[in-house]
């Protein structure tokens, strides 16, 4: 016996609504293992801490926020920056698109990698559950972030790098926090459900850190529509990106990850692409910012501070992120 669950993803631009329809056997309980965290309490089983430095490069560290030594034997060195990288639904820490990120920032040898995995409380299917458990990831991270301070790290120094819901929990860190957070990178900030119900706690927005960037390969679908962030790129129209073929659902996911690869890429190379300034719609379907090249920025890592507004980006899809 099989039965459908429909969710409605409304589309800007395009009449209707996207219906995404997925059956399974009702038999099959491993379907049905949803985690839904009813408790504030933190640290918690489920969701852990790995560290990642040049000198122990693909070896993760855990770290353990109770043990005040846990940094230092994890091989943590105050004096360089720190990154916090946040998968989103259905994802790990240790497989693509967060290793494509970790690998990147393995590769400039001045970072701190922190890596947070909840995979227990974002399995497939049960993305309700997984919006939900957000808010206790958030708030077990902003205990791992102060715990970086209280060791001797800078804000300044320290980004918080979120993939879909996880773009959502690097903003939620800081309603934990006491100062707000320096700078957050949401990579396609995941739409569904959230852009109808959840409110400012919720969702991602420019009031979560000093500087706040969003790059967008899936607008209006599975990632957030229009600026969001201080500055925000609509990359290749915003919607589906180079590269991605197959069915609807293929594309989208194959773009929606695409976000990843992008940042990566300027991590490790720098000014990789480079935006113009367009209007505040994304997706974006004229292309008539490029005659305002005088306006260009690099998109990414070396976005300079303190910039504003939304930036259109052409781009080639990359080979390093087969996600089709």
């Amino acid at each position: 016996m099989n039965f459908c669950i429909v969710f409605l993803f409304a589309s800007i631009g395009l009449s209707g609504h996207y219906v995404l329809c997925s059956i399974w056997n009702i038999y099959d309980l491993k379907y049905w293992r949803c985690l839904l965290k009813k408790t504030n309490e933190c640290p918690d089983n489920d969701i852990k801490f790995y560290l990642y430095t040049h000198e122990t490069g693909k070896t993760r560290m855990r770290i353990d926020i109770r043990n005040p030594y846990s940094l230092a034997f994890s091989g943590w060195h105050p004096n360089r920056k720190n990154v916090l990288i946040v998968h989103g639904f259905n994802g790990t820490e240790s497989k693509r698109p967060m290793t494509i990120l970790r690998n990147a920032y393995l590769s400039r040898k001045d970072y701190n990698i922190f890596t947070i995995d909840w995979k227990p409380l974002a399995r497939f299917p049960c993305y309700l559950s997984a919006l939900s458990n957000t808010r206790l990831v958030a708030q077990c991270t902003a205990k791992l972030y102060s715990f970086i301070m209280d060791n001797g790290a800078a804000a300044e120094d320290t980004t918080c790098v979120g993939h879909s819901l996880g773009a959502h929990i690097c903003g939620m860190i800081s309603n934990h926090l006491n100062v707000k957070q320096h700078r957050i990178v949401g990579l396609d900030p995941a739409r569904p459900l959230i852009d109808q119900y959840a409110s400012d706690v919720w969702m991602l927005t420019k009031d979560d850190a000093h500087q706040v960037q969003v790059i967008h390969t899936n607008a209006g679908f599975l990632g957030e529509m229009n600026q969001v962030g201080h500055v925000d790129f609509c990359v290749n129209g915003g919607m589906r990106q180079p590269g991605c073929k197959g069915h609807f659902l293929r594309i989208a996911r194959c773009s929606h990850f695409q976000s990843a690869c992008y940042f990566a890429n300027s991590v490790q190379r720098g000014n990789f692409s480079v935006g113009y300034r367009c209007n505040s719609k994304c997706p974006n379907r004229y292309n008539h910012w490029a005659l305002l090249s005088q306006n260009a920025i690099p998109m990414g890592h070396d976005t300079p501070y303190g910039v504003s507004g939304m930036y259109c980006v052409e781009t080639k899809s990359s080979a390093e992120c087969p996600f089709n």
